[in-house]
């Protein structure tokens, strides 16, 4: 297993979670509204860069449309490697979180 980087974690699930509209634009509104924080387009290319030369995700470019003056965009779609690597990511904060039930408790009495 690779260590991922937040980031690189977050736009991974992303990519997963919108599976063929996975392009940096909703890639981005997506990490916006569930996160509550303005992501940079920076902030989501740089991760798809690395996970893509890690080879958890591949891209492609769509056929181009009216809509965007007859551009193309750069699709991109996870990998076998990178659904092994989430369901890695997964396992491992599940197993780590599993003895600390208390943790909201703590928080509240605080």
């Amino acid at each position: 297993m690779r260590f991922l980087s937040r980031p690189e974690e977050l736009v991974l699930l992303a990519v997963w979670k919108l599976k063929e509209a996975a392009y940096c634009v909703p890639i981005r509104a997506y990490l916006t509204k569930v996160s509550g924080q303005n992501w940079s387009f920076g902030a989501i290319y740089d991760p798809l860069n690395r996970l893509e030369k890690k080879g958890l995700v591949d891209s492609f470019f769509s056929q181009p449309t009216a809509e965007r003056g007859g551009r193309r965009r750069r699709m991109y779609i996870l990998t076998a490697a990178g659904r092994e690597e989430l369901c890695q990511v997964k396992a491992l904060q599940e197993a780590v979180w599993s003895d600390i039930s208390g943790l909201a408790a703590e928080e509240q009495e605080a």
